[in-house]
């Protein structure tokens, strides 16, 4: 069990202002700051969906009618994407059943134009508490080294779900950092004062792992001298992760399923069951849903643990962060040796475009193995290529890189608009006839996001 940081300083909650009245969304914004949040301002719902994932809100106050995407549109995009982000509407009187019908589909409240100050700030208040807005500083993913988008976004997503009490499952590759992500989520959470313990469902003996997770009562287990609680009672207050849950044994699995829907757990060699106070999380790095298909993962395990899923990008789609990466695991060395050390500039550029299977705990070998056999302060290309391989290379070509950039890029506004090509079009700022030619080039079909 790890020590955590106090948190040193609270930090102000984030608030997301949508409104394509410039006037309306300047009061509305100084208001915000007013009173000490964080406020940052956009003029349409596309606007707002690109910030969440940079900005990494707390709230969304968004207009009802907007031109494009309303707020409705843009309710069910941030449900879908992040759906412990709370959203509160500003409405007409005309359009009060809309936003009725709206808070029935998930919005926390909606306000009438004009809105008062002390309404506004009341719904404010009210919407942060029940979000559980955790009134920390960013220490919470100080072991998250990052400046991809992509990550940003996992990163928003873990932050919001950290106010709530929602089971989570991470998933991703082997080495992208699971772990450390469900690490973030305790100390965010308002649990981060209680235990974080990390169960090895692969590297615990099957014979261990029932009494380590349950528990045990007296003279069950031979040579016990005492009954000893499991670690889901054990962890009272705090969080137990169950690190690649899939190698747990059916027998257990149906076991902790049972214990999941009934915040009980059964310790072995008894029938009574004993409450328990302990967030479950759970990683994995095999896909769950095939392993259901083929019997060896039960379905009932899969829904209590999958609240909320958040699956954590390789180290090849998040290229951008290597350079950050290969100077904090030297910092880390530096610190450990007392010895500092930097890459030259071309052996950074080779390591930033080499294939890395293992990801970030392959990188993090890597460069751990470069420092030290390097002689002199400046780690070389030739240091790096002999540790990575000469010429691997996992960057796609400029010509294929421009090409799944743009596919996205329609797939995206696609989705947005629920494919209408008239208003994707406008989003994309060109004409119909071009647009079309561009969704026939990649093989796109409007009528595949319509339905969505």
């Amino acid at each position: 069990m790890q020590a955590l940081r106090k948190d040193s300083q609270k930090r102000r909650a984030k608030i997301l202002a949508v409104d394509d009245d410039p006037g309306l969304l300047r009061l509305l914004t100084i208001r915000l700051r007013s009173e000490n949040y964080e406020v940052e301002a956009v003029q349409s719902a596309a606007d707002a969906l690109a910030a969440v994932g940079r900005f990494r809100p707390d709230l969304v106050i968004t207009d009802l009618r907007m031109d494009q995407m309303d707020g409705i549109g843009l309710l069910k995009e941030l449900q879908a994407r992040w759906p412990a982000l709370k959203v509160i509407l500003l409405t007409a009187h005309g359009t009060i059943p809309d936003a009725v019908r709206a808070t029935q589909s998930g919005a926390f409240s909606f306000m009438t134009k004009p809105v008062e100050k002390q309404e506004l700030l009341e719904q404010v208040q009210k919407a942060l508490r029940i979000s559980g807005f955790p009134a920390v500083d960013e220490e919470w993913r100080a072991d998250i080294v990052t400046r991809s988008p992509l990550m940003e976004e996992k990163l928003s997503q873990a932050h919001m779900v950290a106010g709530t009490d929602a089971r989570v499952l991470i998933t991703g590759e082997a080495g992208v950092g699971k772990k450390q992500l469900a690490r973030a989520i305790h100390l965010a959470s308002n649990r981060r004062e209680g235990p974080f313990v990390v169960l090895s469902c692969t590297e615990v003996a099957e014979s261990d792992l029932e009494t380590d997770l349950f528990g045990y009562d007296n003279g069950v287990v031979p040579g016990a001298a005492h009954t000893q609680r499991g670690l889901l009672q054990a962890a009272e207050g705090g969080t137990v992760v169950l690190e690649e849950v899939a190698d747990l044994p059916l027998p257990l699995q149906a076991k902790l399923a049972r214990a999941l829907q009934e915040n009980r757990v059964r310790p072995a060699g008894t029938d009574e069951t004993r409450p328990f106070n302990a967030r479950v999380m759970a990683t994995t790095r095999q896909d769950l849903t095939q392993l259901m298909v083929q019997g060896r993962f039960r379905e009932d395990l899969y829904y209590r643990l999958n609240v909320v899923h958040i699956d954590v990008p390789s180290l090849a789609r998040r290229r951008e962060d290597i350079p950050l990466l290969l100077a904090h695991f030297l910092e880390q060395v530096a610190a450990e040796s007392g010895s500092r050390k930097i890459y030259a500039p071309e052996a950074i550029e080779f390591l930033a475009t080499a294939e890395w299977p293992g990801n970030i705990r392959q990188l993090q070998a890597v460069v751990r193995q470069n420092a030290a056999i390097a002689q002199t302060a400046v780690i070389s290309t030739e240091i790096a290529e002999q540790a990575v391989g000469a010429g691997a290379s996992g960057l796609p070509s400029y010509d294929a890189a421009r090409d799944e950039f743009t596919r996205n890029y329609l797939v995206q506004i696609l989705q947005i608009t629920g494919g209408n090509v008239s208003q994707a079009a406008r989003l994309a700022k060109r004409n119909r006839t071009d647009f079309y030619k561009l969704l026939a080039r990649h093989q796109l079909s409007p009528e595949e996001f319509k339905s969505r």
